[in-house]
Protein backbone atom coordinates (compact mmCIF):
# COMPACT_ATOMS: atom_id res chain seq x y z
CA UNK A 1 0.00 0.00 0.00
CA UNK A 2 1.11 3.93 -0.65
CA UNK A 3 0.51 7.17 1.08
CA UNK A 4 0.07 8.03 -2.78
CA UNK A 5 -3.38 8.36 -4.11
CA UNK A 6 -5.00 6.15 -5.86
CA UNK A 7 -7.20 5.57 -8.99
CA UNK A 8 -10.19 7.71 -9.29
CA UNK A 9 -13.37 6.34 -7.91
CA UNK A 10 -11.57 3.53 -5.70
CA UNK A 11 -12.00 5.46 -2.46
CA UNK A 12 -15.74 4.66 -2.41
CA UNK A 13 -15.26 1.14 -2.73
CA UNK A 14 -12.71 1.59 0.11
CA UNK A 15 -15.72 3.02 2.86
CA UNK A 16 -15.96 0.71 5.51
CA UNK A 17 -19.51 0.51 7.12
CA UNK A 18 -19.43 0.10 11.07
CA UNK A 19 -21.77 -2.56 10.81
CA UNK A 20 -19.08 -4.46 8.39
CA UNK A 21 -16.32 -3.95 10.77
CA UNK A 22 -18.62 -5.84 13.74
CA UNK A 23 -19.46 -8.48 11.41
CA UNK A 24 -16.26 -8.72 9.48
CA UNK A 25 -12.79 -9.73 10.32
CA UNK A 26 -10.60 -7.15 8.90
CA UNK A 27 -10.09 -3.33 8.87
CA UNK A 28 -7.44 -1.20 7.34
CA UNK A 29 -6.58 2.54 7.26
CA UNK A 30 -6.39 6.06 6.09
CA UNK A 31 -5.38 6.95 2.42
CA UNK A 32 -2.83 7.90 0.43
CA UNK A 33 -0.31 6.93 3.29
CA UNK A 34 1.61 4.11 3.60
CA UNK A 35 2.05 0.78 4.88
CA UNK A 36 4.01 -0.35 7.97
CA UNK A 37 5.51 -3.57 7.49
CA UNK A 38 3.87 -6.36 9.67
CA UNK A 39 1.13 -4.22 10.75
CA UNK A 40 -1.96 -6.32 12.11
CA UNK A 41 -4.74 -5.98 10.13
CA UNK A 42 -7.32 -3.86 12.69
CA UNK A 43 -9.78 -5.84 14.80
CA UNK A 44 -14.00 -6.30 14.86
CA UNK A 45 -15.18 -3.66 16.69
CA UNK A 46 -17.31 -5.57 19.26
CA UNK A 47 -20.49 -5.41 20.26
CA UNK A 48 -19.57 -4.20 23.57
CA UNK A 49 -17.69 -1.41 22.75
CA UNK A 50 -19.55 1.73 22.32
CA UNK A 51 -20.59 2.90 18.93
CA UNK A 52 -21.58 6.03 17.22
CA UNK A 53 -22.91 7.39 14.33
CA UNK A 54 -22.59 11.60 13.78
CA UNK A 55 -24.98 14.33 12.99
CA UNK A 56 -23.33 17.29 10.60
CA UNK A 57 -23.93 20.70 12.12
CA UNK A 58 -22.50 22.69 9.25
CA UNK A 59 -20.25 22.23 6.13
CA UNK A 60 -16.98 24.41 5.32
CA UNK A 61 -15.37 24.77 1.83
CA UNK A 62 -12.30 22.64 1.71
CA UNK A 63 -9.61 22.92 -0.63
CA UNK A 64 -9.53 20.16 -3.61
CA UNK A 65 -6.02 20.13 -4.26
CA UNK A 66 -4.85 19.48 -0.01
CA UNK A 67 -4.14 16.28 0.54
CA UNK A 68 -4.88 16.33 3.93
CA UNK A 69 -2.48 14.65 6.84
CA UNK A 70 -2.48 16.73 9.71
CA UNK A 71 -5.52 19.56 10.76
CA UNK A 72 -5.79 21.40 14.25
CA UNK A 73 -7.12 24.32 16.09
CA UNK A 74 -4.65 26.64 18.05
CA UNK A 75 -5.88 29.76 19.54
CA UNK A 76 -9.14 29.97 17.37
CA UNK A 77 -7.30 29.65 13.79
CA UNK A 78 -7.35 26.77 11.82
CA UNK A 79 -4.09 24.80 10.36
CA UNK A 80 -3.61 22.22 7.89
CA UNK A 81 -0.55 19.82 6.63
CA UNK A 82 -0.70 18.07 3.41
CA UNK A 83 1.29 15.06 1.76
CA UNK A 84 2.89 13.85 -1.21
CA UNK A 85 6.37 15.20 -2.62
CA UNK A 86 7.15 19.12 -3.87
CA UNK A 87 3.58 19.20 -3.10
CA UNK A 88 3.16 18.83 0.79
CA UNK A 89 3.11 22.07 3.03
CA UNK A 90 1.68 23.56 6.30
CA UNK A 91 -0.95 26.51 6.49
CA UNK A 92 -3.49 28.83 8.25
CA UNK A 93 -6.63 28.42 6.57
CA UNK A 94 -9.91 30.13 6.88
CA UNK A 95 -12.82 28.25 7.93
CA UNK A 96 -15.30 30.12 5.46
CA UNK A 97 -13.95 30.18 2.55
CA UNK A 98 -11.20 26.44 3.06
CA UNK A 99 -8.50 28.93 1.31
CA UNK A 100 -4.99 29.57 2.53
CA UNK A 101 -4.00 32.97 4.82
CA UNK A 102 -0.50 31.98 4.74
CA UNK A 103 1.27 28.78 3.76
CA UNK A 104 4.65 27.14 3.82
CA UNK A 105 6.14 24.77 1.47
CA UNK A 106 7.81 21.63 2.45
CA UNK A 107 11.13 22.01 0.56
CA UNK A 108 14.22 19.38 0.11
CA UNK A 109 14.97 15.95 -0.55
CA UNK A 110 13.93 13.34 1.00
CA UNK A 111 17.86 10.69 1.32
CA UNK A 112 15.54 8.02 1.49
CA UNK A 113 13.36 8.24 -1.83
CA UNK A 114 15.62 10.79 -3.66
CA UNK A 115 12.49 12.70 -3.66
CA UNK A 116 10.73 16.24 -1.94
CA UNK A 117 9.84 15.42 1.43
CA UNK A 118 6.72 13.87 1.79
CA UNK A 119 5.06 16.05 5.14
CA UNK A 120 2.68 14.55 7.24
CA UNK A 121 0.50 15.43 10.49
CA UNK A 122 1.42 18.70 12.47
CA UNK A 123 1.47 19.93 16.08
CA UNK A 124 2.04 23.52 17.76
CA UNK A 125 3.35 23.39 21.39
CA UNK A 126 4.79 26.62 23.08
CA UNK A 127 5.88 28.93 20.08
CA UNK A 128 6.24 25.85 17.95
CA UNK A 129 4.53 23.99 14.70
CA UNK A 130 5.49 21.18 13.89
CA UNK A 131 5.27 18.94 10.75
CA UNK A 132 6.34 15.17 10.52
CA UNK A 133 7.13 13.50 7.20
CA UNK A 134 6.74 9.82 6.14
CA UNK A 135 10.21 8.03 5.97
CA UNK A 136 12.61 11.13 5.76
CA UNK A 137 12.93 10.32 9.70
CA UNK A 138 12.78 14.10 10.24
CA UNK A 139 9.97 16.62 11.52
CA UNK A 140 10.70 20.11 10.34
CA UNK A 141 10.08 23.08 13.37
CA UNK A 142 8.99 26.68 12.72
CA UNK A 143 7.49 29.57 14.42
CA UNK A 144 3.57 28.74 14.47
CA UNK A 145 2.30 32.64 14.41
CA UNK A 146 4.93 33.21 11.10
CA UNK A 147 5.86 29.89 9.75
CA UNK A 148 9.73 31.02 9.58
CA UNK A 149 11.94 28.02 10.42
CA UNK A 150 13.79 27.43 13.64
CA UNK A 151 15.31 23.99 13.41
CA UNK A 152 14.32 20.09 13.35
CA UNK A 153 14.14 16.91 14.87
CA UNK A 154 15.13 13.63 14.03
CA UNK A 155 13.56 10.14 14.57
CA UNK A 156 13.38 6.66 13.60
CA UNK A 157 10.58 4.82 11.60
CA UNK A 158 7.74 6.42 9.74
CA UNK A 159 6.13 9.44 11.03
CA UNK A 160 1.81 9.68 10.00
CA UNK A 161 0.38 11.86 12.90
CA UNK A 162 1.08 14.40 15.64
CA UNK A 163 -1.49 15.62 18.63
CA UNK A 164 -0.85 16.99 22.31
CA UNK A 165 -2.26 16.45 25.29
CA UNK A 166 -0.40 19.99 26.48
CA UNK A 167 2.33 18.47 28.27
CA UNK A 168 3.84 15.38 25.95
CA UNK A 169 4.15 15.10 21.56
CA UNK A 170 1.78 12.20 20.84
CA UNK A 171 2.28 10.32 17.67
CA UNK A 172 1.48 7.51 15.33
CA UNK A 173 3.26 5.55 12.84
CA UNK A 174 0.63 3.74 11.31
CA UNK A 175 1.36 0.64 13.22
CA UNK A 176 -1.11 -0.31 16.69
CA UNK A 177 2.05 2.13 18.64
CA UNK A 178 0.99 5.61 19.87
CA UNK A 179 4.08 7.16 21.02
CA UNK A 180 4.39 9.95 23.17
CA UNK A 181 7.76 12.85 22.98
CA UNK A 182 9.14 15.19 25.27
CA UNK A 183 8.50 18.38 23.42
CA UNK A 184 11.83 19.59 23.90
CA UNK A 185 13.98 17.29 22.97
CA UNK A 186 11.69 14.71 21.33
CA UNK A 187 12.83 11.58 22.80
CA UNK A 188 10.32 9.00 23.77
CA UNK A 189 8.55 8.97 27.07
CA UNK A 190 6.65 6.25 26.83
CA UNK A 191 4.47 4.17 24.25
CA UNK A 192 0.82 2.40 24.68
CA UNK A 193 -0.84 -0.11 22.23
CA UNK A 194 -3.91 0.79 20.96
CA UNK A 195 -6.32 -2.62 21.52
CA UNK A 196 -10.30 -3.34 20.97
CA UNK A 197 -10.89 -6.17 23.73
CA UNK A 198 -6.87 -6.64 23.92
CA UNK A 199 -6.64 -7.43 19.74
CA UNK A 200 -4.40 -4.52 18.76
CA UNK A 201 -5.88 -2.02 16.01
CA UNK A 202 -3.04 -1.56 13.48
CA UNK A 203 -2.79 1.36 11.16
CA UNK A 204 -3.46 4.67 13.81
CA UNK A 205 -3.33 7.69 11.72
CA UNK A 206 -4.47 11.54 12.11
CA UNK A 207 -4.83 11.94 15.88
CA UNK A 208 -6.80 14.60 18.06
CA UNK A 209 -6.50 15.15 21.60
CA UNK A 210 -10.49 15.44 22.21
CA UNK A 211 -11.73 16.13 25.97
CA UNK A 212 -8.41 13.56 27.36
CA UNK A 213 -8.84 11.44 24.74
CA UNK A 214 -6.89 10.55 22.04
CA UNK A 215 -9.51 10.65 18.66
CA UNK A 216 -7.72 8.39 15.62
CA UNK A 217 -8.39 8.25 11.59
CA UNK A 218 -7.79 4.33 11.36
CA UNK A 219 -6.55 4.51 7.05
CA UNK A 220 -8.49 3.34 4.20
CA UNK A 221 -12.06 3.55 6.23
CA UNK A 222 -14.82 5.72 7.72
CA UNK A 223 -14.39 5.00 10.71
CA UNK A 224 -12.36 7.08 14.01
CA UNK A 225 -11.59 5.46 16.88
CA UNK A 226 -11.54 6.72 20.45
CA UNK A 227 -8.53 5.73 22.62
CA UNK A 228 -8.01 5.79 26.68
CA UNK A 229 -4.43 8.11 26.62
CA UNK A 230 -3.86 5.92 29.83
CA UNK A 231 -4.11 2.51 28.55
CA UNK A 232 -4.68 2.37 24.58
CA UNK A 233 -7.86 0.20 24.84
CA UNK A 234 -10.30 1.78 22.47
CA UNK A 235 -13.45 3.82 23.79
CA UNK A 236 -15.37 3.87 20.68
CA UNK A 237 -15.56 3.52 17.40
CA UNK A 238 -17.12 6.45 15.06
CA UNK A 239 -18.96 5.83 12.01
CA UNK A 240 -18.63 8.28 9.19
CA UNK A 241 -19.83 6.37 6.06
CA UNK A 242 -21.58 8.55 3.56
CA UNK A 243 -20.95 11.53 5.26
CA UNK A 244 -19.51 12.82 1.53
CA UNK A 245 -22.56 12.55 -0.36
CA UNK A 246 -22.74 10.99 -3.59
CA UNK A 247 -23.13 14.52 -4.92
CA UNK A 248 -20.22 16.30 -3.34
CA UNK A 249 -17.86 13.29 -4.70
CA UNK A 250 -15.72 14.64 -7.35
CA UNK A 251 -13.93 11.16 -8.35
CA UNK A 252 -10.74 12.25 -7.52
CA UNK A 253 -11.55 12.31 -3.66
CA UNK A 254 -9.40 9.99 -1.54
CA UNK A 255 -10.47 8.71 2.08
CA UNK A 256 -11.28 10.34 4.93
CA UNK A 257 -8.49 11.96 7.14
CA UNK A 258 -8.81 14.84 9.25
CA UNK A 259 -9.87 15.80 12.86
CA UNK A 260 -9.64 19.12 14.31
CA UNK A 261 -11.05 19.92 17.74
CA UNK A 262 -11.79 23.35 18.65
CA UNK A 263 -12.32 23.26 22.51
CA UNK A 264 -12.97 26.85 23.02
CA UNK A 265 -15.85 26.60 20.91
CA UNK A 266 -16.49 22.43 21.69
CA UNK A 267 -16.31 21.98 17.98
CA UNK A 268 -15.37 19.05 16.26
CA UNK A 269 -14.46 18.88 12.57
CA UNK A 270 -13.48 16.20 10.04
CA UNK A 271 -12.42 16.27 6.66
CA UNK A 272 -10.93 13.89 3.55
CA UNK A 273 -7.82 14.01 1.23
CA UNK A 274 -8.95 16.21 -1.81
CA UNK A 275 -12.42 16.57 -0.25
CA UNK A 276 -14.44 19.45 -1.15
CA UNK A 277 -15.83 19.92 1.97
CA UNK A 278 -15.10 19.92 5.58
CA UNK A 279 -17.56 19.35 8.57
CA UNK A 280 -18.24 20.08 11.92
CA UNK A 281 -20.14 16.98 13.07
CA UNK A 282 -21.84 16.10 16.63
CA UNK A 283 -21.43 12.20 17.63
CA UNK A 284 -24.63 10.35 18.30
CA UNK A 285 -24.45 6.96 20.38
CA UNK A 286 -25.70 4.18 18.61
CA UNK A 287 -25.13 1.55 21.04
Amino acid sequence: MSRFPRPSGASVTRSVALAALMLSTTAAACSGDKAQAGATPAPVASARTPTYTYEVVRSYPHDIGSFTEGLLFHDGRLFESTGQPNASYIREVDLQTGRAIRQRDLKGIDRMTDSGYFGEGIVITGDNIIQLTWRAEVAFIYDWKTFEPKGQFTYQGEGWAFTSNGDSLIMSNGSSAIVYRDPKTFAITRTITVTDHDVPVSKINELEWVKGEIYANVWETNQIVRIDPATGKVLGWIDLSDILSREDRTGKEDVLNGIAYDAKADRLFVTGKFWPKMFEIKLKQRS
